[in-house]
């Protein structure tokens, strides 16, 4: 494993929208974060976060819808190391190569694989093909060599394919980055007809001034608006005195951070079921016994809410029905499981010695 896999836990980026969630990464000489056009297609922002960036929204500035290719502002953030591209040499075949990502709802991972083809070509486009364990939420994260270097974006797998993934090389994404730089920070888009980049003049822009192909810059994306329970629950989650708009985790999905305690909050509209989960603090190495009891304890007197244990977390959960719910009962459960989750975190630590969560878990 290369010596500054490391390094790569400050540059892999998450990346969330109202429909979908993957990741990225940035690059520093570009001033950019990179990511797949499928990750952030049809937004005009999105949701970032990393180990040392604060969560936040920024805009879409690039996308390529037949690379997949994506870039992010990157302005404000704080300085990361250096990465490497290679863009100079193609990659061998049976070299050991490593993906690495942590989309929302899971740490910084790293899996490895051999290469088994690095000339796959479809489409008039070459992939590096290879068995390195991907998922869809870590579409958009880097590829790295033994070295340390990054040699290609991860980019899609086959379904039931036995770890078959692609990633495009690296070179396409550094040669959209230079072209980009003639204008950075304005918006613009790779024309899909004739390839060449379009940006934006400050009209609303629907073909391409070189081919006439259709296209679609990001910044005339139309805006987000949730419809039915979804915009009552974002009604809720506003009220409570959270930002709805960094909050949003892909479809019918949320996440809050509310003192210590980190809150997911899911709408399942098949079944009707809106549950909430406050990941609390893990169990304690000891004493395991005490914490079990007094979870039971307080399940008695608690009303509308359950604490539970899955693995090594401590859960505070609500579930409603949507029939069940209105602003009124809806904002009562909210800011109970808020309350209480903060509260039942800092008793579990201080009283029974669990551990209080990492920050990027």
């Amino acid at each position: 494993m290369p010596a500054n896999i490391q390094h790569f836990e400050s540059v892999v980026i998450q990346i969330a929208t109202p429909y979908t969630t993957g990741t990225g990464f940035l690059l520093p000489q570009f001033g950019l974060i990179v990511t797949n056009e499928h990750v952030i297609r049809d937004n005009r922002d999105a949701v970032i976060e990393g180990a040392n960036v604060q969560r936040q929204v920024v805009r879409v500035l690039f996308c390529d819808i037949r690379l997949d290719i994506a870039f992010l502002e990157a302005k404000d953030l704080p300085e990361v190391p250096s990465v490497q591209i290679k863009t100079d040499a193609a990659p061998q075949t049976g070299e050991r190569v490593y993906a690495v990502g942590h989309p929302f709802g899971l740490r910084f991972t790293t899996t490895s694989g051999i290469i088994s083809n690095p000339e796959h070509h479809s489409d008039g486009i070459v992939f590096i093909q290879h068995d390195a364990a991907l998922n869809p939420g870590n579409s958009g994260g880097p590829l790295i060599d033994d070295e340390g270097n990054i040699i290609g974006i991860n980019t899609f797998i086959i379904q039931n394919g036995q770890n078959i993934g692609f990633s495009l090389p690296i070179r396409y994404v550094a040669d959209a980055a230079l072209k980009y730089q003639e204008k950075h920070g304005v918006p613009a888009a790779a024309c899909y007809g004739c390839g060449s980049i379009v940006f934006d003049t400050g009209k609303a822009m629907k073909y391409c001034p070189n081919c006439g192909a259709a296209i679609t810059l990001p910044n005339y994306a139309e805006p987000y608006e949730p419809i039915g329970m979804a915009a009552t629950i974002e009604q809720l989650i506003t009220a409570t005195g959270h930002d709805v708009h960094v909050s949003r985790r892909g479809p019918n999905a949320w996440e809050l951070q509310h003192g210590s305690a980190k809150i997911a909050l899911y709408y399942y509209e098949k079944t009707g079921l809106i549950t909430g989960e406050a990941y609390l603090c893990s169990l304690p190495g000891q004493n395991i016994k005490e914490v079990y009891q007094y979870l039971l304890h307080e399940n008695y007197h608690l009303a509308g809410l359950t604490l539970s244990v899955r693995q090594q977390d401590i859960i505070l959960s609500l579930l409603i029905y949507d029939r069940y719910l209105n602003l009124e009962t809806g904002l009562r459960l909210l800011e109970q499981l808020f309350t209480q989750a903060d509260a039942y975190d800092n008793i579990l630590v201080e009283q029974f010695g669990a551990a209080w969560r990492h920050p990027n878990e």
